[in-house]
């Protein structure tokens, strides 16, 4: 499986990449491989406050449902339009093409905390 190294991952499964005071955030390789075919995404509206750890979304598969948790504080001012017609994305390109919601951070030394590749690697077995 892939994780880049330039990501940060969170122990709920989501990746985030920060380029300044904006975060792009989305679920790893790992994550949709468990959840299996992705049919639908749901993400509340852009300009919505989430805390960290707070519920952003959720990702319907064939099977489940799973909760999106936010790795860091901050305003949704993006979501992905081509998830929309194309949630399968996900599945194919998670850390491209698939990424979920771009936000602005409150405070960017939050993301210091999160994962790196290897702490994740070591979480989920790999």
């Amino acid at each position: 499986m892939n994780f880049p190294a330039a990501l940060k991952y969170t122990k709920d499964h989501e990746w985030i990449k920060i380029e300044g005071n904006v975060a792009t955030i989305g679920i790893t390789e790992f994550a949709q491989r468990e959840l299996g075919d992705i049919v639908y995404i749901d993400i509340p509206s852009v300009g919505k406050e989430v805390a960290k750890e707070e519920v952003f979304g959720t990702v319907e598969a064939v099977k489940t449902v799973s909760d999106l948790f936010m790795p860091v504080n901050g305003t949704v001012t993006e979501i992905n339009p081509a998830l929309d017609k194309q949630p399968e994305l996900v599945n194919s390109d998670p850390y491209g093409e698939g990424w979920m919601v771009k936000v602005t951070l409150k405070d960017a030394a939050e993301a210091e905390a999160l994962l790196s590749a290897d702490d994740y690697k070591a979480i989920i077995g790999e």
